[in-house]
């Protein structure tokens, strides 16, 4: 027998690298056979997929994508198909889609796909499936989804999918994010026991019955427009009538003896419209507006000082308020029950000659006493800022307190971002969610100004207190009532206390008001509502900035960003540079997050559309995902 011929090291790495190459090649055929028998099944194709030809160049070269519509791995493999917003239409080949042995990510959003669900389970690798926004109808067989072990998130909002929320999603231990609002799915919800799942809606559907215990902790939002659903987080399954009727009784009673109490009436004269003319003026001169206890003189309490010992007396904090009107005119208005927070219930009196007002019931704010109390009512009477709601009136007794304020039409900024919008119907663009968190930022640093000696100015923090007007110029309001509210429903509810700090350390500190800030930012930009302020207490520390720094530094891609905002209009820089300005704020570790100075001013310098060069950021956050260096157009390639 021959002796066997040994290879020399250098031929056999030789042979190696053209055995991967020609892998990479074989690799990279097949992934275009698969994607020309795909465009061939679609409508519509030619002018939105004009690049995809094989004879010119492949799909991908490396990690760098050639087609329209693809994100490729390292090794130069469809990893992501996103064909979004390009009017496509016809059937969805599934069978060549298989021949994707490396895709990841599928997303058909936003098309004008018909007829039935596509057989995706075929696809048994998928992470990430979209089609939301497309005319997909008829009824989804259970096993829809089995075998898709590696699901995280499934989108299927605003078809006309019917029948029975699929039994086969339950078995996806793995899913993060299960998207069904605006379809017509019937029948009960089933149990999810996902521990993962962060995000579920199903609202407006025909679904019926009690909602599972297992998502009792969702968005009530998530499960409205069904009329059958009840149970937690939306009212109680059953109750008699006569049940009702005694609810009935004693809200009007409470409302009435509320209206009793204080008379609450003020019009807007012509002091008041000059006053709204001039915080309309405010452009670059905010800094200037923000007008605290050096300019008090005449906005002192009317009538003067209280009397030691006086109850039963509604005391107005800004005098242009002062002397409108009696109580014969509120109890002639009618009262709205607008709901019950954590801290008691809102009602909104609706007046016969003005316009309505605000009063919010405060039962656990025994924190301070009289006269600390009405000084620092009279404290916050003297603010005037744009972006502050004014306080108007309050009324002190040992058990209750109520503070009265301007009613605000337009609502908050929770209710424009996690109230269901109606097919068709814009969501917030980026002009306005600019605006929006300039406004907040701006006010914010007043409430720093004007109470340098409370570590946390604003306290509470999110999106349900910052109102909107008609011209969605925010309003903050709930600021500055830490030092009023009991200590322990505080750290129960307020946002402050759900802080990295509070809930590992047991401490607040001069940036935790900027850690809100941040979160808020991540929420306006992600339209997602921060889950961990749902839970009363410390609870887990899983916050909306640790969703966001997962996605950003596992996938890097445009997900993070609400599919809803409008008029981006090349913002992505813009709105990318915000994005790390939300995460600097909300860094875990106190010493390196930011001071409240550093973000407004990266706030200021954002532009509405993308026409600036980049700022530099000293910001370092975990996973090297922020870097200290100019934002270049390389950072948003992931949008293409």
């Amino acid at each position: 027998m021959a002796p066997r011929r040994l290879l020399s090291p250098f031929i056999f790495v030789t042979l190696l690298l053209v055995g991967s190459q020609s892998f990479a090649a074989a690799d990279s055929d097949a992934d275009a056979t698969a994607l020309l028998k795909l465009k061939s099944s679609l409508s519509n194709a030619d002018e939105a997929l004009g690049n995809w030809n094989a004879s010119i160049r492949p799909p991908c070269t490396g990690n760098f994508s050639n087609w329209v519509g693809l994100k490729c791995d390292d090794g130069g493999n469809v990893h992501f198909l996103r064909l979004e917003n390009m009017s496509l239409a016809g059937t969805i080949d599934i069978v060549a889609l298989v021949g994707l042995n490396y895709l990841r990510s599928l997303s058909f959003k936003n098309n004008s796909f018909q007829g039935a669900m596509p057989d995706v389970k075929k696809l048994g690798k998928l992470r990430m499936l979209y089609l939301s926004f497309n005319r997909f109808s008829g009824d989804i067989p259970g096993d829809a989804f089995q075998g898709m072990n590696s699901l995280l998130k499934v989108h299927l909002a605003r078809n006309q999918f019917t029948g029975n929320i699929p039994a086969s999603l339950v078995g996806l231990n793995r899913l993060m994010e299960l998207s069904l609002q605006g379809n017509q799915f019937d029948g009960e919800i089933p149990d999810f026991p996902q521990k993962g799942l962060k995000v579920f809606n199903v609202a407006d559907n025909r679904l019926e019955g009690r909602i599972p215990a297992t998502l009792s902790n969702m968005n009530s939002s998530s499960f409205l427009g069904n009329k059958g659903l009840c149970g937690k987080p939306l009212g109680p399954c059953k109750r008699s009538k006569k049940g009702y009727i005694v609810i009935i009784a004693i809200l009007a009673a409470a409302v009435a003896a509320l209206a009793a109490i204080g008379s609450f009436l003020f019009t807007r004269g012509r002091r008041a419209q000059a006053h709204e003319s001039e915080m309309g003026q405010e452009k670059e001169a905010h800094k200037d507006i923000c007008v605290g206890q050096k300019k008090a003189q005449s906005t002192e309490l009317a009538g003067g000082e209280y009397r030691k010992g006086e109850n039963g007396k509604l005391f107005f904090v800004r005098s242009d308020r002062d002397g409108t009107f009696d109580l014969h005119d509120l109890l002639r208005a009618g009262a709205e029950v607008l709901g019950s927070g954590s801290f008691g219930s809102s009602y909104k009196a609706i007046l016969l000659s003005g316009p309505a007002v605000v009063v919010k019931r405060f039962r656990q704010m025994n924190n301070m006493g009289k006269e600390q109390f009405y000084d620092h009512m009279k404290k916050l009477g003297r603010l005037s800022h744009p972006n502050l709601l004014p306080l108007v009136a309050f009324y002190f007794t040992k058990e209750d307190k109520l503070l009265v304020s301007d009613f605000v039409e337009n609502g908050s900024l929770a209710s424009h971002l996690h109230a269901n919008l109606a097919p068709g119907q814009p969501g917030l663009d980026w002009p306005t969610r600019l605006k929006i968190i300039k406004g907040v930022a701006r006010a914010l640093a007043c409430l720093y100004k004007e109470f340098p000696g409370l570590t946390l100015p604003h306290g509470h923090l999110k999106s349900s207190n910052v109102l909107l007007d008609q011209n969605f110029r925010p309003l903050l309001s709930e600021y500055a009532l830490v030092p009023a509210v009991n200590k322990e429903h505080a750290q129960q509810y307020m946002a402050a206390y759900k802080s990295p700090e509070f809930t590992q350390l047991d401490r607040t500190t001069k940036k935790t008001d900027v850690w809100c800030l941040g979160i808020l930012i991540l929420e306006l930009l992600t339209g997602r509502f921060p889950a961990n302020y749902l839970r009363h207490g410390r609870g887990e520390n899983e916050d909306l900035a640790t969703w966001v720094n997962s996605v950003v530094r596992e996938e890097w891609t445009g997900e993070v960003f609400d599919i809803d905002m409008k008029g981006i209009n090349n913002s992505e820089e813009e709105m990318l540079k915000l994005l790390k300005i939300g995460m600097c704020c909300c860094e875990c570790n106190v010493e390196r997050r930011w001071e409240l100075r550093e973000a407004l001013e990266k706030i200021e310098e954002l532009k509405e559309s993308d026409t600036e060069e980049g700022y530099y950021s000293s910001c370092a956050i975990e996973g090297d995902i922020y870097t200290s260096r100019a934002i270049t157009e390389e950072d948003f390639s992931f949008l293409n």
